[in-house]
């Protein structure tokens, strides 16, 4: 398996590449069509690349008892779970409105089939790839199911230890090369401290052949930001249009700004981390021209002398002068002409 892969049509994600940001919206569009495409269009303009949902086919992912009782909470928007969870659950017509009008502004659409049907609706809809929840990641009939489909996968792996991890990647490397692995806490919003950015770290030792991300649920930007900085090929963020709106993630959620902040902070953070190779840099000469230090005469030194350490000194000179790396290897070496206490010893001085 490669580090890096087509995740999109013309879209690659891992090696060099930048980061894919997803924009999920989940459930944030308060059951409204419109609402939805609005937050389409935001995270277009907003520069993310992928606009993701929620899929469920209901009685596929919940139990007939577990959708007929109660939901008294402030966030539901019926008496039962049912009730609730059937008001902001998108018709497959709708999903097929919702993916034409995303291609039409272009930016990707996808969604996380929060059920083997409803991975079988997104199989048919063409989306790019599949999202697996958290909750989904120790489904391993659903996780194979979905890997033999051969679409590229995006797991998040919250609520589950390493050892089910490792197990995950296995199952998925089976039957699909194309897959990324998100480190994600589910609690809404997070604490930092909950947060656990190492373990990118460990999940990078641990598959180095897979490209590994971050999905978060903290408030603000900055801990997505440092996941990039270690490394992070896919990030994904809840966004919303308000954060005092209805809905247990809009609190948890980025509004527009924030977006665009994070989206803009991500690929400046991606042009800072340059290249590996550490060497002075053009954009150096100024400063180097200005304040580069040189091996400076601490005495005078007749012509003929044997040069040893204690005849220098490290000053900015003028003119500039052998660099003090490489000092030790003037050792031993003579002088060819009288040089003046305080004045720079130049290459062409030396025997």
């Amino acid at each position: 398996m490669s580090l890096q892969f087509e995740l999109c049509p013309g879209r690659m994600i891992g090696g060099s590449h930048p980061c894919f940001i997803i924009a999920e919206i989940g459930q944030n569009h308060q059951g409204d069509i419109e609402i939805a495409k609005k937050m389409i269009k935001m995270a277009k303009d907003c520069g993310a690349d992928c606009a993701k949902f929620q899929k469920s086919e209901l009685e596929c992912k919940f139990s007939k008892r577990a959708l007929e009782r109660p939901y008294n909470s402030k966030h539901s928007w019926g008496k039962t779970y049912g009730d609730h969870k059937r008001h902001l659950e998108f018709s497959h017509d709708q999903y097929r409105e919702l993916k034409r009008y995303a291609e039409d502004i272009g930016i990707f659409l996808t969604a996380s089939g929060m059920d083997e049907m409803a991975v079988e609706f997104l199989h048919e809809l063409d989306v790019p790839f599949f999202k697996v929840a958290s909750c989904d990641a120790n489904n391993f009939p659903y996780l194979e199911k979905t890997a033999r489909k051969g679409r590229p996968m995006v797991i998040s792996t919250g609520m589950q230890s390493m050892e089910t991890i490792r197990r995950v990647y296995k199952t998925v490397k089976e039957h699909n090369h194309k897959f990324t692995l998100l480190q994600c806490t589910s609690a809404y919003p997070l604490d930092p401290k909950e947060v656990n950015l190492s373990v990118i770290r460990k999940y990078q030792e641990e598959f180095p052949d897979v490209p590994i991300g971050y999905s978060g649920h903290e408030k603000g930007i900055y801990i997505t930001v440092a996941a990039v900085a270690m490394g992070a090929k896919v990030v994904e963020r809840h966004v919303t249009l308000d954060k005092t709106w209805k809905g247990n993630d809009h609190e948890a959620s980025l509004e527009p700004s924030e977006l665009a902040e994070l989206v803009r902070a991500i690929r400046l953070v991606e042009t800072a981390m340059g290249s590996p190779v550490k060497q002075m840099l053009p954009c150096e000469k100024t400063c180097h021209d200005k304040l580069g230090k040189s091996v400076i005469a601490k005495v005078k030194i007749p012509k003929g002398t044997v040069l040893s350490l204690d005849m220098f000194a490290v000053k900015v000179g003028e003119p500039k002068g052998i660099p003090p790396e490489h000092m030790q290897q003037l050792v031993g070496k003579k002088i060819k002409v009288d040089v003046e206490e305080d004045d720079s010893i130049l290459a062409d001085m030396i025997e």
